[in-house]
């Protein structure tokens, strides 16, 4: 599957000092994925050393077609991964 990132992404790893590959690393190797229910997209969670330490951070994405649209990346903030899965808003994706 061919992967791209958008413009906001691309933005993020900047602003946030984030490595180029580390979204495709995250949505290729995860083995959490979730559909947001309220926005829509699609959520990869995983563990990663980064800032010096283990985070579990998220990459949202589309599937359009064959291609992968990466939009965005952020480290999870503790419980946020658990809040979401609790209320519904994020599913498990099979």
């Amino acid at each position: 599957m061919k992967i791209e990132y958008s413009k906001h992404l691309l933005h993020r790893l900047i602003l946030r000092k984030i490595d180029h590959e580390l979204p495709r690393m995250i949505f290729e190797q995860s083995a959490e994925h979730y559909a947001d229910t309220e926005t829509g997209h699609r959520i990869a969670t995983m563990m990663s050393g980064l800032y010096g330490k283990p985070r579990e951070v998220m990459v949202a994405y589309v599937i359009e077609g064959e291609c992968a649209k990466l939009l965005t990346i952020h480290p999870l903030k503790e419980g946020q991964k658990e809040n979401r899965i609790v209320s519904g808003r994020w599913r498990k994706i099979t």
